[in-house]
């Protein structure tokens, strides 16, 4: 590995270090989560302010496997035994309901092609980062808790889905097809994942959780990797590959001995949130073209324009679909939590901008939107509920 890769490999993880000391000072007036400051920070060491870091190929692939990793544990959050029914189908219609009004905003903004991307892209709902905040703040085995899972389920698997048709232009039938095959993999992988372990294979597994084998750890990161590869290669987007990924590690465990699984787990997230996925978004903010947005005055007065749109496009249809559900307080909170939208919205826009139907500076103006998004709705949903958010919050999404 050459020396300048290292060095910025250095000083990736020096972001990655930096930004939760950042949070931490700055809790006392905002409650600022993690990835916005690594996002930020990026931008700082890219190549269009201090030229620390450039997107090297070797740093791209990192990137590429900590937003597996995210994708992955996103789809691990899933436990749909307390979303279905009501939740779930509420969800869908909430998001049946956003794709509409984001598609109709998309085309009267840009049209084409183009419009589709950014009304996808106002579809999205963060499930990674609003599940750890509910689950700190005690509401995670509420009625509003399970409301939230499935409106991120949703806003996080539709999105995933769409995308694959936008993009694939004059061959709809094709693209049916690949997920049909996607689709019929992934049951036989979930089928499996439900089946008793074999002895040996269990025996090999718990043996190994406290020593240098780390069974488990393996064939999970084995699963990841597999099922991301697996979307490429199949011509899909591969994060769909993850986020399936994590669903079916989920089932796995799910069937194992508490303990074990609570170990892995934590493990897992070591191996995504202290390693990988922090290098994905410090490197989201290294690509982020901020020059071609500053230098359109347009595009950057769209900004607060695609903040409000997340807000009316995923957060209006949530609220109207779950009145008399929950609490006016909850209600309103759900809307704002619905319409925190980055993960997605990078990983779209840098889609769109690398099929050529996007221009690097909308691409950048949505981004930032969504890193606004994720500064000031979830401060207000925590607000309407009145529950302060604490440091761990800010850390952990």
């Amino acid at each position: 590995m050459a020396q300048e890769t290292l060095t910025m490999l250095v000083v990736v993880f020096l972001v990655a270090v930096t930004a939760p000391f950042m949070v931490d000072r700055l809790r006392a007036w905002v409650a600022v989560p993690s990835v916005v400051v690594e996002i930020l920070l990026g931008i700082l060491v890219g190549p269009q302010v201090l030229d620390l870091v450039s997107d090297t190929d070797v740093i791209a692939v990192l990137a590429d496997l900590g937003l597996a990793f995210l994708m992955f544990l996103a789809g691990y959050e899933i436990e749909f035994a307390r979303v279905r029914g009501d939740p779930l189908r509420r969800a869908g219609w909430g998001w049946t309901a956003s794709l509409v009004i984001g598609l109709a905003v998309g085309l009267m903004v840009a049209g084409g092609t183009t419009g589709l991307v950014i009304g996808l892209a106002l579809t999205t709902t963060a499930l990674g980062m609003i599940v750890p905040i509910v689950r700190d703040s005690g509401a995670a085995a509420t009625p509003f808790g399970d409301r939230v899972l499935a409106v991120g389920t949703v806003g996080e698997f539709g999105p995933i889905i769409a995308i694959a048709f936008v993009l694939s232009g004059e061959r709809p039938r094709h693209t049916i097809a690949v997920l049909a095959l996607f689709a019929a993999l992934a049951l036989a992988g979930a089928w499996l994942a439900r089946q008793p372990r074999h002895p040996r294979l269990g025996r090999v597994v718990t043996t190994t959780l406290g020593t240098s084998a780390q069974v488990a750890v393996r064939l999970c990161v084995l699963v990841v990797i597999t099922m991301f590869a697996l979307a490429e290669w199949l011509g899909l987007d591969p994060v769909l590959g993850a986020f399936t990924a994590g669903i079916l590690v989920h089932l796995s465990l799910e069937s194992s001995d508490p303990v074990e699984t609570e170990i892995v787990h934590g493990r897992l997230e070591g191996i995504g949130y202290g390693f990988l996925i922090p290098i994905f978004f410090v490197v989201s903010g290294v690509r982020l073209d901020v020059e071609s947005l500053a230098s359109d005055v347009w595009a950057l007065a769209t900004v607060p324009l695609f903040l409000v749109l997340f807000l009316v496009v995923r957060g209006i249809p949530t609220f109207l679909l779950h009145r008399g559900v929950l609490a006016l307080r909850d209600n309103v909170a759900l809307a704002a939590l619905a319409a925190t939208a980055l993960p997605l919205v990078v990983i779209i826009t840098t889609v769109g901008v690398d099929t050529g139907v996007l221009e690097p500076e909308r691409a950048a103006a949505l981004a930032a939107a969504g890193i606004l998004s994720v500064l000031v709705f979830p401060i207000c949903a925590a607000r309407f509920r009145g529950h302060t958010p604490s440091p761990t919050q800010a850390e952990q999404a």
